[in-house]
């Protein structure tokens, strides 16, 4: 059980590249959203399940690398992408838009993503400034579809 939980949350080799894990998780978010082509329903689905999965992988991974918020862990972009394109209309153009505007966001950590990502703690606190930092991103995609 230990190795799957670190390697949920490595998302297997992708957290250990050496080169911009983050960005690796997220372009492997996108490449499943891109292959799927998920419904509304299986996207809530995918989320249903990977939050509360990414949240315990990542409590564990992160004691067991003893690092906070190791940037090996890599599951909480996964969760974070797939919530910037909820309620999103699937076409590249969205799907790419999310993807630059999401790592936008979760590298810059604006108010309140910052603090709350250094205020809750373990799995918890990784995944939820991801998962912040992809309504950030659903809320503009969402303003550029009314416009």
């Amino acid at each position: 059980m230990p190795d799957i939980l670190k390697n949920i949350a490595t998302l297997g080799f992708i957290g250990y590249l050496p080169v911009a894990p983050g960005t690796f998780g997220s372009l492997f978010a996108l490449g499943v959203y891109i292959l799927l082509k998920p419904s509304l329903n299986l996207q809530i689905i995918i989320l249903l399940i990977s939050i509360p999965v990414g949240i315990i992988s990542s409590h564990y991974t992160e004691k067991l690398l003893n690092e906070k918020d190791s940037g090996h862990i890599v599951i909480d972009e996964f969760c974070g992408f797939f919530v910037s394109i909820l309620f999103v209309p699937f076409g590249a153009g969205y799907a790419l838009s999310a993807f630059f505007l999401f790592r936008f966001f979760d590298i810059l950590k604006p108010f309140p993503i910052r603090k709350i990502e250094y205020t809750l703690n373990g799995g918890l606190g990784i995944v939820t400034d991801d998962i912040l930092a992809g309504i950030y991103t659903n809320a503009i995609l969402q303003i550029w579809r009314m416009i």
